[in-house]
């Protein structure tokens, strides 16, 4: 990879500008401002020699001293905020660097309005910390309003002026728009070039970012010129050991591999190595991208030995800077970050697939990066909320922000699903807009707060994970990948296209890596088989009646096979004799029931296998840890879903008998079967306690307090991005609704009169958003004995977002939840045969199989249909 450069500023605040009145200061305290001066001296020399780790303590102290005398709002207070924050942020302490720059941007803001030069840098600055963590869609309106009031104050040839378009060029390149980008960084070049001259060192940034554009559209000998002069200016004006320096001779390196030139190549990177090592520690960014050139470099010439200790020392200082994601900001700025890391994942699995069968140190350094990684994002939002939650009876400030974070996601919820109703379109989106924007600060702060109290963590690694592998299990680790090809001569070359891959590890002995094929034709085969299985067979005895309106082009039997085929099989020989697979699918493969593919023998895989799914293998660490219930088991069932004693017109009662939504209008008929469902549960467990009718609300369900097992008998929905205009607001649709947690929810009493609600608390829909707000730390199990509630957006390496995810973030242990429309009656069946497995001591995930396999057996519920759409996740141990 290459390493293209932002340029930012540091500040010394001129004293024509600094206009604050202050009252005269005494002898001491002037001497001590003028130290204050002379440090910021010296951070802004040693910025320059690029000695940052020198420069941070010197900035501190300049920042303390300015601090005690000056106040915390003083203009020379907000330089010295942005400049300790740069050097954190080239640092790659991201984390320390954003709220020193929020507080700069908004001292300067304050003090000279927001168009002032001062405050174009500050937000240049924040820009720059938001891009370099993937964020770009935080960066680019910062960028542009940098840009427009640089021009307007200083003119369109000034320096400052260079470094905004450098600097959007920059953020455009990231995104892929070369053709945004290289009139940007031309028209810097040019600015830079006539007012600073041709050898100066933002020069010879430029030079370096126009031959990473150039090097990223094969066109290296464009790119080739402009690294070397760009390397020569560096090595006059900065000296040899500074890591602008390093970051030419990477990328003159990089170009020399691409070309297949390894010998000229290698010193290259050798150096650059050094330098960045010796001047911006071990553990920087720019660190592991050296390292992973050179195992690229190495696997290029096929010294597969070398490669994989180079990949091994890169992954190693990613893995500390990605363990920031506890600490980023809210959930999709950690997906953003995580993101960026998704490259050097790819390559090791690639290299894995490759070398895996003769080399087990590569299949084990892919399966622990894979294992580190997947699923992270997950893991880190449910760690700050329980975190967060393990606090809230000791410290009164942290419950008032988790109370805030509660209340405006039921806001949103309720906005979203109770309609505009007074309110202008305009005024109705503005709304939204607002709340989303109090969510993610909300999630910032959790963030920051959680990381107070959390308690550092090691690595994950492979033994401990395989430690805890039943020995008739094997874990079975299913990846999307994008292949990786160390000997491309172009960038098109080097990326194919996505694949699935799988990962199979046993108790005992070496992982084993098999590739599975080409990722468009199996999720094709996926949504083909979803079509069969979510449709609800017919009646056999009135089939020739009423047959269904289109049949399937392929048969269930047919479609089952194709994708055993395609997924399962090449797996198979790697299981040996297990008979327990801890199932961890990425992509598409989320969506579907394994039990329900037929293998060789034309058997349903549940007949052979019994499955427990996870998001990673990492789960398995989680398991292990101690928590315990603090309520009897609860059963929300028969529930009034119209909550008055007129229904309204809409309100239309069940003619199916199918845990369904109505998408088009929310509505929701009345389940006749939920009751004995209930009734049939509490003659099992005896302590459970049942709330129906106009008592099963949403205010109700809030205030549980981690029961040791949640069933809810009720329909679910989930709204696919594409159906949101669908729902009766005729408003979501605007509304661009990205979060999935907002999509998808279940239905309590009142939701078909929600428009009527007087409460928000109390309108009767329950988003995945609100669930992941419960109280579930501790709760064994939880069971949506309803439609869909397994369904969610697909994120590649980090699983579904959806319910399931909402339960894990909330803190419940395991969950049992559907992938498509169920059948009452059916459902009523499963589920009372599921309870009196787990009170004969089955673990959670065997009881359900048996269940499954009982309904399987039972004339007229043969169909997968009925018996197939239910799936256990997370713990699969008997209940406690």
């Amino acid at each position: 990879m290459t390493a293209a450069l932002a340029l930012g500023l540091l500040v010394s605040i001129p004293k024509e500008v600094t206009g604050q009145s202050q009252p005269p200061p005494s002898a001491q305290q002037l001497a001590e401002l003028e130290e204050a001066t002379r440090l910021n001296e010296q951070v802004l020399q040693l910025y320059k020699e690029g000695k940052y780790s020198q420069a941070i303590p010197l900035a501190e102290r300049a920042l303390e001293i300015r601090e005690k005398l000056l106040g915390k709002e003083n203009l020379d207070v907000a330089g010295s905020l942005n400049n300790l924050a740069f050097l954190y942020q080239h640092q790659g302490s991201y984390q320390k660097a954003e709220p020193l720059y929020v507080r700069s941007l908004a001292i300067f803001e304050k003090a000279l309005g927001k168009e002032h030069p001062l405050v174009a840098t500050s937000l240049n600055n924040l820009a720059e910390l938001y891009r370099v963590q993937g964020s770009y869609q935080k960066a680019e309106p910062l960028y542009l309003r940098s840009l427009a009031i640089d021009e307007k104050a200083l003119g369109t040839e000034h320096p400052d002026v260079a470094i905004d378009l450098n600097n959007l060029a920059l953020l455009y390149q990231a995104q892929g728009s070369y053709q945004k980008a290289e009139p940007l960084y031309v028209r810097a070049l040019a600015i830079w070039e006539k007012v600073l001259g041709k050898k100066h060192p933002n020069v010879a940034t430029s030079l370096n970012n126009l031959g990473v554009l150039y090097s990223s559209q094969g066109s290296y000998e464009k790119a080739e010129p402009l690294y070397v002069r760009s390397l020569a200016i560096r090595e006059k004006v900065l000296g040899k050991e500074h890591p602008d320096v390093a970051a030419s001779l990477n990328n003159l390196a990089e170009l020399y591999r691409v070309q297949g030139s390894y010998e000229k190549a290698e010193p290259l990177y050798v150096r650059a190595l050094a330098i960045w090592e010796k001047v911006l520690g071990k553990e920087h960014p720019n660190v592991a991208l050296s390292l992973n050139n050179l195992g690229v470099l190495y696997e290029a010439q096929n010294d597969i030995t070398r490669a994989t200790d180079f990949y091994s020392r890169g992954f190693a200082v990613q893995e500390h800077n990605l363990d920031l994601i506890f600490a980023v900001g809210s959930e999709q700025r950690k997906q953003n970050y995580a993101r960026t890391f998704t490259k050097s994942t790819n390559s090791i699995i690639s290299l894995s697939l490759q070398q895996a069968t003769n080399n087990p140190a590569v299949a084990k350094l892919a399966l622990t990066t894979v294992l580190r990684r997947k699923g992270l994002v997950l893991d880190a939002v449910t760690d700050n909320i329980q975190t967060l939650q393990s606090q809230l009876a000791d410290k009164p400030e942290t419950k008032k922000l988790f109370d805030d974070w509660l209340n405006v996601n039921q806001e949103l919820s309720t906005l979203v699903y109770k309609g505009h109703g007074k309110q202008s379109p305009t005024e109705y989106k503005a709304k939204f807009h607002e709340l989303e924007a109090e969510k993610e600060r909300l999630e910032e702060t959790i963030s920051t707060k959680s990381a107070e109290f959390r308690t550092a963590t090691q690595p994950v690694e492979l033994a401990a994970i395989q430690a805890t592998i039943p020995k008739d299990a094997a874990l079975v680790e299913i990846v999307l990948y994008y292949p990786f090809n160390a000997k491309a001569k172009s960038d098109a070359q080097t990326w194919g296209k996505q694949r699935y891959a799988a990962a199979v590890l046993r108790s005992l002995g070496e992982p084993k890596w098999v590739d599975l094929g080409d990722a468009a034709t199996i999720d094709k085969s996926v949504a083909d088989l979803r079509t069969v299985l979510k449709q609800k067979p017919p009646d056999p005895y009135t089939y020739r009646v009423a047959p269904p309106a289109k049949k399937p082009t392929q048969s269930l039997e047919q479609l089952t096979r194709k994708l055993d085929e395609q997924v399962m099989a090449p797996i198979r020989p790697l299981l040996g004799d297990a008979r327990h697979l801890l199932l961890s699918p990425d992509g598409q493969l989320t969506l579907i029931p394994f039990e329900a593919l037929k293998d060789e023998q034309n058997k349903y895989l549940i007949q052979r296998y019994a499955f427990s799914y996870l998001t990673s293998g990492r789960d398995l660490l989680r398991f292990q840890l101690p928590t315990n219930s603090r309520s009897n088991p609860v059963v929300f069932a028969n529930i009034d879903y119209d909550q008055q004693e007129i229904a309204t017109a809409s309100a239309v009662r069940g003619s199916e008998n199918r845990r369904s939504a109505d998408l088009a209008s929310l509505q929701f008929p009345s389940l006749d079967n939920t009751l004995e469902e209930a009734n049939k549960i509490k003659g099992i467990f005896s302590d459970t306690k049942i709330i129906s009718g106009k008592q099963a609300t949403e205010a109700v369900i809030k205030q549980l307090q981690a029961p040791s097992i949640l069933h809810l008998a009720t329909h679910g929905f989930f709204v696919p991005d594409q159906q949101q205009d669908l729902v009766e607001t005729r408003l979501i649709a605007s509304l661009h609704l990205e979060n999935p947690l907002l999509r998808s929810g279940l239905a309590l009493a009142g939701i078909n009169n929600r428009t009527k609600a007087l409460s928000n608390t109390n309108d009767g829909v329950l988003t995945a958003l609100e669930v992941a707000g419960l109280n579930l730390r501790g709760t064994q199990l939880v069971v949506l004995s309803a439609c869909e509630t397994g369904l969610g957006d697909v994120k590649v390496g980090d699983g579904l977002y959806g319910l399931r995810r909402a339960l894990v973030i909330a803190g419940s242990q395991s969950q049992v939840l559907s992938l498509w429309i169920v059948d009452d009656a059916g459902t009523k069946d499963l589920m009372v045969k599921y309870y009196q497995n787990l009170k004969a001591g089955k673990g959670r995930h065997e009881a359900l199989r048996e269940a499954q396999m009982n309904l399987l057996k039972t004339p007229g519920y043969e169909h997968p249909y009925y018996w197939a759409s239910f799936v256990p996740s997370g713990d699969w141990s008997a209940l406690k």
